[in-house]
């Protein structure tokens, strides 16, 4: 199952995480680690949205959620609404 949105197609995204610990306090940081890649996933839900009369079961991200919430439009979306 891929991690896209129905709606506003909002993808997983790559970055790096860093971890370290620090040294003595103020000085240079003596035990630094390489950045390692990860992934960033949206956070996707799966709703029942009431699309121009029309049930239908879409994973939309939940920007959209609250998009829909406040103006009760999303993009290509104009009457729509959480069920």
């Amino acid at each position: 199952m891929s991690y896209v949105c129905d709606i506003c197609g909002k993808i997983t995204s790559h970055g790096s995480s860093k971890k370290h610990r620090r040294g003595v306090a103020g000085k240079r940081w003596k035990n630094r680690v390489t950045p390692t890649p990860r992934l960033f996933k949206p956070n996707l839900q799966r709703k029942t949205l009431l699309v121009n009369g029309v049930k239908m079961k879409m994973r939309i991200c939940t920007k959209c959620i609250k998009r829909i919430k406040k103006y009760g439009s999303v993009q290509n979306y104009s009457n729509i609404a959480v069920v």
